[in-house]
């Protein structure tokens, strides 16, 4: 590896950072994107959660990672640089060991590596809720980081774009939304400390294979998921050697170019963090305005919609992309219980699909990110005080809920930020309106015309079809609610406003414009049908199919080796928060994946005539 720079240590104060931004939603540099977007993301601050399982997960995500001990997160850098480095260590992969052996022993892995992220997850938390204790807490990690920054920390280090990765994420984080003064400074000095330890170029993990290395964790690291957060570090400082950064690891030769022709190279690649890397391809787009990358991005998520995905939307069993027909999604029902990486799957699925939702306005995106939502992450099982993290959703023909097995893994880091960013998936704007992108409890806010408006939703969505909606206004104005038709939805899908039916024509998977003059208190009212359907594990197992019920996905208890017909499927019968189904043997009760606690579980069946 190269030598260190002469800059070991970085010593900063607030008086070198950069200015204070905005409240709360924050400021980037005056940079725009070359590229147009049919629709923007509103701010964290816009969208407010109301009772319901998705504000209690992301409270419980908050609360956890507010208490979390400082002197334990800073420990691994301290001990790198030299410092004292009071508290306990944290184990598990986050801190340093001898016993590190992989891939038999995965203790002291990557230590440290998700300190960025949690900075991030608060960083965001900060923004959506004002809670000024975050805020502070942000600050403090990002000082006291500050004198740990030092190249001695990535000698021997087996992950070093991983983890640099998460710590460019987490400062960018810090400064636009916890308006944090020294975060870009920090952000310098730390891209200086990792430089001589990145390679030349994104590296395949054959490429990196192939290269001296001391044992196999070295080959796995993702130096093609930099782009993405270089190219939001340049936006947000506006410094070009970012944005030059980012183009140097884009990864063309062998991903961005064939994806951006149509060619599937999708099988055998590590699955969340190509899907990560999709990411970056869209920003390549917003700031470069390269066509070609958000070409691969759109043919990169469309070969995971249409070749990888579980009836869940989970994908990549094993954490692998396999062959299209191959019939490979079914044999992994009976030969693996890591069936989708659940926090970072879930976190790099949402990433995606917004930025292409927004650049595309394409429904298709949102109902992927709802199908997500509701049968993998919000069943997620809490992080727990050591550590322990719920990390992969199972699929297994015997499944069950488990944590996974090493204390403070990669999931750890994702699930706060994926529960930060609900609100943020939610709804859309465009310079007419909005667009209602999911359907939960919620308030979002905004100006049209100067006119400050607020569009309120109540509904027990997906246990209900109904949604009400209600406009509140200072003074009437003109401008739409787009409302998403699921691709699912049936023929007796319907809208009214304040009462009155519309007529209109309201095709699945498109938005439904509702274009007129919104007086306060105006009311929608939407019923989506939401037919029984079955659908295959993939085309080489037809008769392997799982039940779904409008965007949920439904896992059998109990009586796991029952066998159905397709007929018996379809004619469950909704009792509470429970579907019934009478096999040949008896009874067998149906549950969505948010509502298993410890029971065993099945999500598909093998239907019999």
């Amino acid at each position: 590896m190269s030598k260190p720079s002469r800059r070991t240590f970085l010593k900063v104060s607030a008086a070198t950072g950069v200015s204070l931004m905005s409240r709360r939603s924050g400021a980037a540099a005056n940079i725009s994107h070359v590229a147009p977007t049919k629709l923007a993301q509103f701010n964290y601050a816009d969208v407010q959660l109301l009772e319901g399982p998705m504000l209690d997960q992301f409270n419980t995500n908050h609360a956890f990672f507010l208490a979390l001990d400082e002197d334990m997160l800073l420990k691994p850098f301290r001990q790198r640089a030299g410092l004292p480095a009071p508290g306990e260590d944290m184990g598990g992969w986050y801190s340093w060991s001898k016993d590190f052996d992989p891939p038999r022993n995965m203790t002291g892995y990557v230590p440290g590596h998700s300190f960025g992220q949690y900075v991030s997850g608060l960083a965001r938390a900060y923004a959506v809720t004002g809670d000024k204790p975050t805020q502070e807490k942000v600050q403090r990690l990002v000082r006291n980081f500050a004198p740990t920054v030092t190249p001695k920390f990535y000698i021997d280090y087996p992950l070093p774009a991983y983890t640099f990765d998460k710590t460019n994420c987490g400062l960018i984080d810090a400064h636009l939304f916890a308006q944090d003064p020294m975060a870009l400074a920090v952000l310098g000095h730390a891209t200086d400390a990792v430089l001589p330890y990145l390679p030349e170029k994104a590296l395949t993990r054959q490429e990196m294979a192939a290269r001296p290395h001391p044992n196999i964790a070295f080959t796995w690291d993702e130096s093609y998921t930099l782009p993405e957060n270089f190219f939001l570090a340049y936006k947000r400082s506006g410094n070009p050697r970012y944005r030059r950064l980012a183009q140097r690891y884009l990864q063309d030769d062998t991903y961005f170019d064939p994806l951006a022709e149509g060619r599937n190279v999708l099988p055998s690649l590590h699955a969340y963090s190509h899907v990560n890397a999709l990411s970056s391809a869209s920003q390549a787009y917003l700031v470069l305005g390269s066509e070609k990358h958000l070409r691969a991005a759109r043919n990169g998520f469309g070969f995971v919609l249409t070749t990888q995905s579980f009836a869940t939307g989970g994908w990549g069993p094993n954490e692998t992309f396999r062959a299209p027909d191959s019939g490979d999604l079914g044999a992994s029902l009976t030969s693996t219980h890591a069936s989708f990486e659940t926090p970072c799957g879930a976190y790099g699925h949402f990433k995606i699909a917004r930025y292409l939702m927004r650049i595309t306005g394409d429904s298709l995106y949102g109902d992927s990110m709802e199908k997500v939502l509701y049968n993998t992450i919000l069943g997620a099982r809490p992080i727990l005080k050591d550590g322990t993290s719920f990390y992969y959703s199972d699929y297994n023909n015997f499944a069950s809920k488990f944590y996974f097995h090493d204390k403070w893994p990669c999931c750890s880091g994702t699930f706060p930020q994926v529960t930060a960013d609900y609100g943020i998936s939610s709804y859309f704007r465009s310079t007419d309106g909005v667009y209602v992108n999911l359907f939960v409890l919620s308030r979002v806010t905004w100006r049209q015309n100067g006119a400050r408006i607020a569009l309120e939703q109540h509904t027990e969505y997906p246990y209900s079809p109904e949604i009400r909606l209600s406009v509140h206004t200072d003074r009437p104005e003109t401008f739409a609610v787009y409302l998403r038709v699921p691709k699912w939805a049936g023929s007796k899908t319907a809208i009214a406003v304040n009462g009155r039916a519309v007529s209109r024509d309201l095709k699945p998977g498109k938005f439904v414009p509702l274009r007129r003059e919104w007086k306060d208190g105006d009311r929608i009212e939407y019923s989506i049908d939401m037919p029984l359907r079955l659908e295959a594990v993939d085309p080489q197992h037809p008769n392997t199919v799982a039940l779904l019920n409008g965007p949920l996905t439904l896992f059998a208890t109990g009586a796991l080796e029952s066998r159905f017909s397709r007929a018996q499927l379809l004619a469950a019968r909704r009792q509470g928060g429970a579907w019934n189904i009478v096999s040949n043997a008896g009874p067998v009760t149906f549950v969505s994946f948010s509502a298993i606690q410890d029971q065993k579980y099945r999500l598909y069946h093998d239907v019999v005539a």
